[in-house]
């Protein structure tokens, strides 16, 4: 299993690439940052499965 840390950079699973802010658990839950500038930004709350890969650390 790839480990995800603060602030990696990850692609999810609908396409949308964002910034990890928080982990919790065992890296079951992830807060991760969304969207392109400040005026489309969101803060959502992902599942482990709904992460596609790590773009870079």
């Amino acid at each position: 299993m790839e480990i995800i840390k603060q602030y990696d950079a990850v692609l999810l699973k609908d396409g949308r690439r964002g910034a990890v802010v928080e982990v919790y658990g065992d890296q079951d839950v992830f807060d991760v940052d969304v969207g392109s500038s400040p005026k489309d930004w969101d803060n959502i709350t992902v599942k482990r499965d709904d992460i596609e890969k790590v773009i870079h650390e």
